[in-house]
Protein backbone atom coordinates (compact mmCIF):
# COMPACT_ATOMS: atom_id res chain seq x y z
CA UNK A 1 0.00 0.00 0.00
CA UNK A 2 1.92 3.23 -1.45
CA UNK A 3 2.31 6.06 1.03
CA UNK A 4 0.35 4.05 3.94
CA UNK A 5 0.68 5.12 7.71
CA UNK A 6 3.06 2.84 9.49
CA UNK A 7 0.70 3.53 13.10
CA UNK A 8 0.07 0.34 15.20
CA UNK A 9 -3.58 -0.22 16.06
CA UNK A 10 -4.81 0.73 19.40
CA UNK A 11 -4.00 -2.24 21.71
CA UNK A 12 -7.60 -2.61 22.52
CA UNK A 13 -9.04 -2.89 18.34
CA UNK A 14 -8.71 -6.68 17.24
CA UNK A 15 -8.72 -6.93 13.29
CA UNK A 16 -11.28 -10.00 12.08
CA UNK A 17 -11.84 -11.59 8.49
CA UNK A 18 -15.53 -13.48 9.87
CA UNK A 19 -18.91 -13.73 8.44
CA UNK A 20 -20.02 -13.43 11.82
CA UNK A 21 -21.98 -10.25 11.82
CA UNK A 22 -24.59 -9.15 13.85
CA UNK A 23 -26.96 -7.07 12.03
CA UNK A 24 -27.30 -5.01 14.97
CA UNK A 25 -23.84 -3.41 15.10
CA UNK A 26 -23.80 -3.49 11.40
CA UNK A 27 -26.98 -0.83 11.38
CA UNK A 28 -25.32 0.99 14.08
CA UNK A 29 -22.18 1.57 12.72
CA UNK A 30 -23.74 2.55 9.42
CA UNK A 31 -26.47 4.63 11.11
CA UNK A 32 -23.10 6.65 13.12
CA UNK A 33 -21.66 8.28 9.65
CA UNK A 34 -25.04 8.95 8.32
CA UNK A 35 -24.91 5.96 5.07
CA UNK A 36 -28.14 5.33 4.28
CA UNK A 37 -27.86 1.49 3.34
CA UNK A 38 -28.77 1.78 7.31
CA UNK A 39 -32.17 2.04 5.95
CA UNK A 40 -32.43 -1.13 4.31
CA UNK A 41 -30.61 -3.24 7.30
CA UNK A 42 -31.90 -6.94 5.78
CA UNK A 43 -30.30 -6.08 2.77
CA UNK A 44 -26.94 -4.16 3.70
CA UNK A 45 -26.18 -7.50 6.33
CA UNK A 46 -27.18 -9.97 3.56
CA UNK A 47 -24.90 -7.72 0.89
CA UNK A 48 -22.06 -7.80 3.43
CA UNK A 49 -21.60 -11.27 3.65
CA UNK A 50 -21.99 -11.87 -0.09
CA UNK A 51 -18.79 -10.14 -0.33
CA UNK A 52 -15.99 -11.56 -2.02
CA UNK A 53 -13.57 -10.22 1.11
CA UNK A 54 -15.10 -8.83 4.37
CA UNK A 55 -12.71 -7.44 6.68
CA UNK A 56 -13.51 -5.88 10.56
CA UNK A 57 -12.69 -4.18 13.05
CA UNK A 58 -13.63 -4.40 17.02
CA UNK A 59 -13.17 -3.01 20.39
CA UNK A 60 -14.28 -5.90 22.54
CA UNK A 61 -18.51 -6.69 21.09
CA UNK A 62 -18.38 -3.01 19.41
CA UNK A 63 -18.30 -2.99 15.73
CA UNK A 64 -15.74 0.19 15.15
CA UNK A 65 -14.56 -0.29 11.38
CA UNK A 66 -15.64 -2.53 8.40
CA UNK A 67 -14.07 -2.91 4.76
CA UNK A 68 -15.85 -5.10 2.15
CA UNK A 69 -15.26 -6.11 -1.72
CA UNK A 70 -16.61 -7.06 -4.62
CA UNK A 71 -14.34 -9.03 -7.21
CA UNK A 72 -14.41 -11.64 -10.35
CA UNK A 73 -11.41 -13.03 -8.22
CA UNK A 74 -8.83 -12.73 -10.90
CA UNK A 75 -8.81 -9.64 -12.56
CA UNK A 76 -10.95 -6.73 -11.02
CA UNK A 77 -11.65 -5.98 -7.58
CA UNK A 78 -14.22 -3.09 -6.44
CA UNK A 79 -13.85 -1.82 -2.95
CA UNK A 80 -17.40 -0.69 -2.21
CA UNK A 81 -17.29 0.12 1.61
CA UNK A 82 -14.44 1.09 3.98
CA UNK A 83 -16.01 2.64 7.24
CA UNK A 84 -14.67 3.99 10.96
CA UNK A 85 -16.76 4.86 13.35
CA UNK A 86 -16.43 8.70 14.20
CA UNK A 87 -14.83 8.24 17.30
CA UNK A 88 -12.09 5.80 15.90
CA UNK A 89 -10.92 7.40 12.70
CA UNK A 90 -7.53 8.90 12.94
CA UNK A 91 -6.10 5.95 15.14
CA UNK A 92 -4.49 3.45 11.76
CA UNK A 93 -7.67 1.33 11.60
CA UNK A 94 -9.18 2.58 8.10
CA UNK A 95 -5.20 2.03 7.03
CA UNK A 96 -5.15 -1.59 8.61
CA UNK A 97 -8.83 -2.33 7.21
CA UNK A 98 -7.52 -1.59 3.59
CA UNK A 99 -4.54 -3.35 4.36
CA UNK A 100 -6.12 -6.41 4.40
CA UNK A 101 -8.40 -5.59 2.31
CA UNK A 102 -6.04 -5.34 -0.32
CA UNK A 103 -3.68 -8.23 0.61
CA UNK A 104 -5.86 -10.23 -0.80
CA UNK A 105 -5.75 -8.91 -4.18
CA UNK A 106 -2.03 -8.29 -5.12
CA UNK A 107 -1.59 -8.17 -8.61
CA UNK A 108 -5.14 -7.96 -10.06
CA UNK A 109 -4.97 -5.55 -13.13
CA UNK A 110 -7.67 -3.41 -11.61
CA UNK A 111 -8.83 -1.89 -7.98
CA UNK A 112 -11.52 0.14 -8.15
CA UNK A 113 -13.68 2.45 -5.93
CA UNK A 114 -15.44 5.52 -5.44
CA UNK A 115 -14.50 8.47 -3.04
CA UNK A 116 -15.63 11.61 -2.27
CA UNK A 117 -15.07 14.32 0.54
CA UNK A 118 -11.87 13.93 3.18
CA UNK A 119 -12.03 9.99 1.52
CA UNK A 120 -10.29 11.32 -1.63
CA UNK A 121 -7.01 11.69 0.33
CA UNK A 122 -6.89 8.79 2.52
CA UNK A 123 -7.51 6.71 -0.70
CA UNK A 124 -4.44 8.36 -2.05
CA UNK A 125 -2.11 7.39 0.23
CA UNK A 126 -3.52 4.48 -0.32
CA UNK A 127 -2.23 4.27 -3.76
CA UNK A 128 -5.14 5.19 -5.88
CA UNK A 129 -5.20 7.99 -7.98
CA UNK A 130 -7.85 9.15 -10.19
CA UNK A 131 -8.96 6.98 -12.91
CA UNK A 132 -7.50 8.74 -16.05
CA UNK A 133 -9.94 10.98 -17.66
CA UNK A 134 -12.97 8.83 -16.54
CA UNK A 135 -16.16 10.10 -14.65
CA UNK A 136 -17.87 7.94 -12.17
CA UNK A 137 -21.24 7.62 -12.49
CA UNK A 138 -24.13 5.82 -10.72
CA UNK A 139 -27.68 5.16 -10.71
CA UNK A 140 -27.72 5.61 -6.85
CA UNK A 141 -31.25 5.29 -4.64
CA UNK A 142 -28.94 6.59 -1.47
CA UNK A 143 -29.39 10.07 -0.21
CA UNK A 144 -26.30 10.79 1.23
CA UNK A 145 -23.50 12.06 -1.74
Amino acid sequence: MAGGSTRILPADIQIKETRDLPMESVVALYQSLGWSAAEKPAALHKALLGSHSLVTAWQGGRLVGLGNTISDGQLVVYYSHLLVAPEFQGQGIGTQLMRRLMAHYEGFHQHVLVADGRAIEFFRKCGFERAGKAEPMWIYAGHDH
